[in-house]
């Protein structure tokens, strides 16, 4: 048998009874568009876990060993702290066994996974992400009290032995007999500590040249701690599920060899190259494992086999990483600074970035694109040119003077309730001409001369001052 290339396909696998049969054995693909010096880069697909990322790994053999030991009983209550994906991987395993399952996420989440979490039937409790262990709210201390008050089964992914042993007995295997036993160096990731730990003591027995690196994110405490010796303050960090303000007690640190600290910025830029570049298409934590595979090849003097991990899809990440207007709004882009109003525009309408409507279009198709961009407000251009603009209020009022009960009130034309009367404001000034406006209780609209460049926001306003030095 060919494949659609005329080359020689591998055999398919057989029908399976069950989607936890499907984890595990995920494929290896090699980067070959990427300048990774002497070596050979490698990425494990972890993303082909049926729940999406390598966490379903270790879900399907924390819950083997509580039911084993008797922790976890039919119909029983799994409650754990998680940045998504073993939560992903925990319902995937346990909802179909009949378990009640609580998760207790940090609010920086992609609004994907906590979707995702809640279509399964998993109920999910958000808190706060800008506090550290020790503090009520918590993820970890809130998942383990909730966990008390229920009489639930607290997974404690960062100290339950069965997480690391999943990547001893299965991922770190896997790589060997895949790279037919010649592994020189393999780039993980902390979060709970799992993947470092498992592997780390897999390949210190299985194949002792093999080297662990440490890809962390800029905030994290990992990476000083190894390089350093000294405990940081830590910092935030945007990049999910890597990266901690302590040091899990899963995590082997000893294990590593070498430590990458790596930003957001690099991340980010890595995760879309991978998308670009290779068709992979990978979450921000497996951005960060990239960007530190790619420094440690370029280090290198001599050809070495170096793997590292797409952790999970980056279909989980479409409202971030790979949203423009989020990577811009976080800092993360590289823009040039023109000290004026122009860096304050999230969404510029020359290079398309605008959703709009025209004067003819109907109410429907306005409040669509509103609900559809996650905007307020609508410019509404005519011919190239700018004639109004349209806001969730004005769309409202033009409903209001419909009488009740008219059909085809959403079939008004947007003409019909645009402002035209606009207030605007040249590019060129400075922040301090948005205040005005904003006390109005209008968007600003910035141009120059006759070109419209884009809208201002209170949230863009707020944005900036964030990011601001």
């Amino acid at each position: 048998m060919t494949n659609s290339l005329g080359d020689a396909a591998l055999p398919l696998p057989p029908p399976v009874r069950s989607s936890l049969d499907l984890i595990g054995r995920t494929p290896i693909v090699e980067l070959t568009t990427f300048d990774t010096g002497p070596c050979r880069l490698f990425v494990k697909l972890e993303s082909q876990n049926p729940g999406g990322s390598i966490k379903d790994r270790i879900a399907l053999s924390m819950i083997a060993a509580a039911e084993r030991d008797g922790r976890l009983q039919p119909g029983g209550t799994i409650v754990e702290a998680t940045a998504g994906n073993t939560g992903l991987g925990l319902a995937q395993v346990g909802l179909p066994k009949g378990y009640h399952l609580i998760l207790v996420v940090p609010d920086k989440m992609s609004r994907e996974k906590v979707q995702h979490l809640r279509a399964i039937g998993a109920e999910v409790r958000t808190t706060r992400s800008d506090i550290g262990k020790g503090h009520p709210d918590y993820y970890q201390d809130m998942a383990e009290r909730i966990a008390v008050e229920t009489g639930g089964f607290f997974v404690n992914q960062f100290g339950n032995p069965a997480n690391p042993l999943a990547h001893e007995t299965t991922t770190g295997p896997e790589i060997l007999e895949q790279l037919a036993g010649d592994v020189d160096a393999v780039v993980v990731g902390v979060g709970s500590g799992g993947t470092l730990t498992g592997l780390g003591r897999f390949f210190r027995r299985a194949s002792p040249k093999t080297k662990m690196v440490l890809a962390d994110p800029k905030g994290s405490v990992l990476a000083p701690l190894i390089e350093t010796g000294q405990m940081i303050e830590a910092g935030s960090w945007a990049v999910e599920g890597i990266g901690e303000d302590f040091v899990p007690p899963n995590a082997d640190l000893s294990l590593v060899s070498r430590a990458f600290t790596i930003t957001d910025r690099e991340s980010i830029a890595a995760a879309r190259a991978l998308l670009a570049k290779e068709g992979l298409l990978a979450g921000s934590s497996s951005g960060t494992l990239l960007a530190a595979a790619l420094r440690y090849c370029r280090e290198q003097t001599e050809p070495k086999n170096v793997v590292t991990f797409v952790c999970d899809s980056g279909n989980k990440y479409l409202s971030k990483v790979f949203n423009d207007v989020w990577v811009a709004e976080q800092g993360l882009a590289q823009r040039l600074q023109h000290g004026n109003l122009r860096d304050l525009v999230a969404r510029f309408h020359a290079e398309g970035g605008t959703v709009t409507v025209s004067p003819a279009d109907t109410l429907s198709t306005a409040y669509g694109r509103m609900r559809g961009a996650d905007v307020s407000q609508l410019p509404v251009i005519e011919e190239g040119r700018l004639v109004g603009i349209l806001d969730e209020s004005d769309v409202l009022a033009g409903l209001g003077r419909l009488r009740n009960g008219e059909a085809g009130k959403f079939s008004a034309v947007v003409a019909d309730s645009m402002v035209t009367h606009l207030h605007t404001v040249p590019s060129t000034a400075s922040v301090d001409a948005l205040l005005p406006i904003f006390e109005r209780n209008e968007v600003a609209i910035v141009m120059d001369d006759d070109e419209f460049v884009g809208l201002i926001t209170r949230v863009d306003l707020i944005n900036h001052l964030r990011l601001s030095p």
